[in-house]
């Protein structure tokens, strides 16, 4: 033993001390020296590099400059953070280095792409809702300034403006004789969507962020059902109550604000359920929780709106007013259907999340 201490090249004086005793070594300068400008970095790293005296001696050296990652004091691997496979991380001057408790470091990147991924889905998702509403907007304005665009020829700016609301009501009227249905379906497509554009809008989502699935879904069931229902509900309703007195009018009313609102608050509610891919019993379920509250709240509303519906404008253009002050209704409607359904969602996914926790 002490031939082999002789013919080392390293005196017998330098030896290690302690497991947590490190010598000073030309190494620790530049670690130094790569913990950057962070001040903080620097006195923890002096902190596990500071020298100490031993009362014991431990093996040679093995070579100037090599320190062994296994002498690094378990002080400093209790205060760097923990990472989710139960390793330890030490960030020097911006590089990561990870590893366990026995002091095996490995490079690794630094994270973040999850935080980005998400932003550029939801300016994704903003651009696409922007050039929706943009694009049905000019196509709808500029089918309304050119309805007169075959006569033109020679017309000022103040005749196309003064003639385009006249030629717009009469290809309305053209329209609802060509076929009736359709164009009321086109109708209520169109306000079902902006309804629950406003709704959506109504509960807190900035203007561009509202959900276009939901907005699809309210828009289908209007042009699906509400147009063609309607169409046929206001013949039946004129030929059940054939009167032209006065109190024929308030009787329709309330007809209207019984049988028929209950039967198109429940067809809308069921449809949306199901086109939610939400199962029966949650569809009925929460029909019947608010069943009456959408039914009252139509009361605040629709008797006052349908005096006019009933008693002034008539049957081939009720459709179109009813759909005006839908606009409103919309709203409650969509508000009354998806509040349940979306707190519902949200429940179910902070319960997921307090699982994986726990775990």
């Amino acid at each position: 033993m002490a031939a082999a201490v002789a013919s080392s090249p390293f005196p017998a004086s330098r030896r290690l001390p302690s497991k947590n005793h490190i010598p000073a070594c030309p190494a620790a300068p530049s670690l130094l020296r790569l913990a950057g400008g962070s001040s903080s970095r620097r006195r923890r790293l002096r902190r596990a590099l500071r020298v100490s005296a031993a009362p014991e001696e431990a093996d040679v050296l093995p070579g100037p400059g090599v320190i062994e990652l296994e002498m690094v004091s378990a002080g400093l691997l209790e205060e760097l953070p923990v990472d989710p496979l139960g390793g330890s991380q030490l960030d020097i001057g911006g590089l990561a280095f990870q590893g366990d408790v026995t002091g095996g470091f490995t490079s690794g990147g630094s994270g973040g792409a999850g935080a980005g991924g998400d932003g550029g889905n939801k300016m994704l998702d903003r651009g696409i809702n922007t050039a929706i509403v943009l694009g049905a907007s000019t196509y709808a304005l500029t089918k309304l300034l050119t309805v007169d665009q075959d006569y033109w020829h020679g017309w000022t700016i103040f005749e196309i403006l003064r003639y385009m609301p006249e030629h717009n009501w009469s290809a309305y009227e053209e329209a609802l004789k060509t076929n009736p249905v359709l164009a009321k379906m086109m109708i209520s497509g169109v306000v079902y969507s902006l309804g629950d554009w406003i709704a959506q809008c109504y509960e807190g989502k900035p203007i561009f962020e509202f959900d276009r699935t939901r907005m699809f879904r309210s828009g289908l069931v209007g042009f699906t059902l509400h147009g063609s229902l309607s169409h046929y509900y206001y013949h039946f309703c004129e030929s059940l109550f054939p009167f032209k007195d006065w109190w024929a009018v308030p009787v329709k009313v309330a007809f209207d604000q019984t049988a028929w609102s209950a039967l198109w608050n429940s067809i809308y509610f069921v449809v949306l359920g199901f086109l939610r891919f939400e199962s029966p019993v949650t569809i009925f379920s929460e029909l019947k929780s608010t069943f009456f509250p959408m039914l009252t709240a139509g009361w605040k509303l629709w008797p006052f709106a349908h005096l006019i519906t009933y008693g002034v404008v008539p049957v081939e253009q009720r459709l179109l007013w009813v759909d005006c002050v839908e606009l409103i209704w919309v709203t409650i409607l969509s508000t009354y259907s998806n509040e349940k359904s979306e707190a519902r969602i949200s429940d179910a996914s902070t319960s997921t999340d307090s699982q994986d926790n726990s775990r």
